[in-house]
């Protein structure tokens, strides 16, 4: 069976497997956690509610759970990760961004303690069900890792640091059976790149950068998410794979 949305996947590709999504209740979580869902999995997305507004980005699907709850509670993020006996598949996607606030100092600490300090501790956690389920990591890194912002200092190390984590989780869980993976998603329409995309000169700049000209959807990076999972992808361990329309290549 191919998905209505023709990504290609086999309707049960991950059917009987168990699936995490941190920040899985908006955005490219949400999309990530529907598209496995829909795949067969026992998805549990893990996340703010959402704005009034995007409230139609929650995840509604009989396969998915949906749990509110702030990754800055690392020992609560733990112990909902831990109590799955065996995780087919981890996916790290909370993220925030403050933009130029993030020069103060306190803000600075809130975008790296949900960036990549909880995407550190949800890898820890589910080391032991990973491993007795020959499961798999994908975080969420970003097209500022590879080159920076001078407006989201925060954000652009935080997600460095998510894909040098990636890198060495790879190495770290590979005797174990896990492999470590990582996406970088472009301009994306999501809240988070809201206030740029409704920005009609802005949006006009940045897409003409853009080589297949137009800005990705959270389902675009869902699917490589997905991809990345699955047995077509069992060899790869430790990449971190662009989703940007081709904008790192101008």
């Amino acid at each position: 069976m191919i998905t209505p949305d023709g990504a290609g996947f086999s309707g049960d590709l991950f059917a009987g497997h168990t699936v995490f999504v941190t920040g899985g209740t908006s955005g490219i979580g949400a999309a990530t956690a529907m598209l496995f869902a829909e795949l067969g999995a026992g998805v549990t997305a893990l996340g703010l509610a959402p704005a009034p507004r995007v409230i139609g980005e929650l995840p509604v699907h009989p396969r998915v759970r949906v749990i509110e709850h702030d990754v800055r509670d690392h020992d609560g993020l733990a112990r909902l990760i831990s109590s799955e006996p065996e995780i087919g598949v981890l996916v790290n996607c909370a993220g925030v961004s403050h933009d130029r606030r993030e020069y103060d100092l306190d803000q600075w600490r809130v975008v790296l303690d949900v960036n990549l300090t909880a995407t550190m501790v949800a890898c820890l956690a589910a080391r032991p069900g990973l491993a007795r389920a020959g499961g798999c990591v994908v975080n969420v890194s970003s097209m500022f890792a590879f080159f920076g912002s001078r407006d989201r200092p925060a954000y652009s190390a935080s997600k460095g640091g998510v894909s040098q984590l990636t890198r060495s989780l790879a190495a770290e869980y590979a005797p174990e059976g896990i492999r470590v993976n990582a996406v970088a998603p472009g301009f994306v329409e999501t809240q988070l790149a809201r206030g740029l995309l409704d920005d009609p000169q802005a949006a006009a700049e940045l897409l003409v950068r853009i080589p297949l000209g137009r800005y990705g959807k959270p389902r675009d990076v869902a699917a490589v998410i997905v991809f990345l999972c699955s047995p077509a992808a069992s060899y790869i361990s430790g990449a971190v794979l662009p989703v940007d329309g081709g904008y790192l290549c101008v």
